[in-house]
């Protein structure tokens, strides 16, 4: 079976896929990625040939355009068209060579479903973070005032599907691209359990479980309760780490933070408080008993695999419905403010009722029962080769 894999520069999306890649090329499947020159080594490694998608005038490499594109929809869609567009020589050369049997793309990598669409090949959606359909786009808050200004905004974005058209593309509209609908077949990499609104979905969508690292780099634990924070390489609230030092500093736990850069700011530390650029997380994980987090679906789901209740600090809208599914499922609590009184109750909260390590412990429980790398191979062979 040969398979074009399409995916975003983003390590967020990109992690989870390697375990299904590598279990495909072991079964002796060919996999070849579309991705990004900073990815090219984990994607090889994980027996990939890849491809590379820089150069082409592909504008979503440019974090800035990446941050706006959650925010405008016109602009997203624009930067879509774009982006597809200045792959589409390489995509159709590509493809005309590989002949592949399947497509598999990110769920916001909108270009690998074009191809897709424009080759009449079998498409399978993979999505790092919830499923989303009209019951489960609700934990996604939408204002009435975003809505209308998507509105407003549609003659502008029929004009780019317009420009999609007269190169190929079947696309008759926005949700043709955006939407995937209870006959897409999806790779979803959580449990049935930790995804909201589960039983609204057929069963096109294979809830597999995340993607759990190995440990390589283990750490001791040095007090009796062990606190991780890490807000994501992306997030510099110099204020928010500032109060979690001073504040969890006149403790006697250990604690562990991974800043990503600038960590020369926070000189003169406390002795139970380590700061890093990064970490291994699953490490860290392993031996934490809370966890301060972003709500990030990779960082949420590893810390929930190590049965970690969760301090829950979203910054965009599909980190809020990680945090709001957490909340419900009793495995966390929503951090209320960042003073220090703030996080010391949240931590506390979670550190001394034990309802919250038992939240996580049942989602853990329903991640180690999905079937993980090889209930993917499975699926796609099923479609790559029915019956």
């Amino acid at each position: 079976m040969k398979i074009a894999w399409f995916c975003i520069p983003a390590y967020g999306h990109t992690n989870p896929t390697l375990g299904p890649v590598r279990e495909l090329t072991s079964a002796g499947h060919q996999v070849y990625y579309f991705s990004f020159e900073m990815f090219r080594d984990r994607i090889e490694q994980a027996g990939a040939t890849f491809i590379g998608c820089d150069g082409y005038d592909f504008d979503m490499e440019d974090k800035e355009n990446a941050d706006r594109v959650g925010k405008d929809k016109v602009f997203a869609t624009e930067l879509l068209v774009s982006s597809t567009l200045a792959l589409d020589a390489m995509t159709t050369e590509k493809v005309g060579e590989i002949r592949p049997d399947i497509v598999v793309s990110d769920s916001v990598a909108f270009w690998g479903k074009l191809v897709a669409m424009k080759h009449g090949l079998p498409y399978v959606s993979s999505t790092t973070t919830f499923a989303f359909n009209r019951y489960s786009s609700k934990y996604m808050k939408e204002s009435p005032w975003d809505i209308a200004k998507m509105l407003f905004a549609m003659p502008r974005i029929d004009k780019q599907i317009r420009r999609l058209r007269e190169k190929g593309y079947p696309v008759k509209g926005l949700l043709d691209i955006v939407q995937n609908d209870n006959d897409t077949n999806t790779i979803v990499y959580t449990s049935k359990y930790f995804q909201p609104c589960a039983d609204t979905f057929s069963d096109r969508y294979h809830f597999i479980g995340p993607s759990i690292r190995p440990i390589t780099s283990p750490f001791d634990k040095t007090a009796e309760k062990t606190v991780y924070i890490s807000m994501g390489t992306v997030n510099q609230n110099r204020e928010f780490y500032r109060n979690c030092i001073h504040a969890l500093g006149q403790t006697n736990w250990q604690v562990i933070i991974s800043m990503g850069t600038n960590t020369e700011h926070f000189e003169c530390l406390p002795e139970n408080i380590q700061v890093y650029e990064s970490v291994d997380q699953m490490a860290v994980l392993s031996i934490a008993d809370a966890f301060i987090t972003h709500c990030g679906m990779n960082s949420a789901s590893e810390g929930l695999y190590y049965k970690v209740p969760l301090v829950l600090f979203p910054q965009t809208p599909e980190q809020g419905a990680v945090a709001r599914r957490v909340e419900e499922l009793g495995a966390g609590v929503r951090l209320k403010s960042i003073t220090e009184a703030d996080i010391m109750d949240a931590l506390k909260q979670v550190l001394n009722e034990p309802c919250y390590r038992d939240g996580a412990a049942r989602i853990s429980e329903s991640f180690h029962a999905c079937g993980g790398a090889k209930e993917a191979r499975a699926f796609l062979e099923g479609i790559a080769h029915p019956d």
